[in-house]
């Protein structure tokens, strides 16, 4: 039997890796920039966009009683618009990276197409 991670569901992952998300970003990669290779600023704005879409899914998570699928859409969209700025960005400081920087980063992605993925599945209803 397959299971079906509904709207909702999904709105509470995306907030919660949000959540991760700003975190690493924000707090543990900075610690460790020799070790990432990213310059703190660049890791401080990246860290910053997570937050807004934390505060969007918990709100539709937690404020939207019916039709989540047209923001279960709108967050999917913004992810993958963040995947864009991420894989520009890693392109510029390409030089810099390390390859602790790339894996992070490259796991992030992976991770991020995966919940895309689900998301536009989910908003579709297929």
């Amino acid at each position: 039997m397959k299971s079906k991670i509904g709207p909702k569901q999904l709105l509470l992952i995306d907030g919660i890796g949000a959540m991760v998300s700003a975190f690493f970003l924000g707090v543990v990669l900075v610690a460790f920039e020799p070790l990432v290779g990213m310059p703190k600023e660049t890791l401080y704005v990246l860290a910053v966009i997570p937050c807004f879409f934390m505060v969007y899914s918990f709100g539709c998570y937690f404020f939207l009683k019916a039709n989540r699928k047209p923001f279960l859409r709108g967050i999917a969209i913004a992810n993958l618009l963040y995947c864009f700025v991420t894989i520009w960005l890693l392109y510029c400081r390409y030089d810099s990276l390390t390859f602790w920087g790339c894996g992070y980063f490259l796991l992030e992605l992976l991770i991020l197409g995966i919940l895309i993925r689900a998301e536009l599945k989910s908003a579709s209803g297929k």
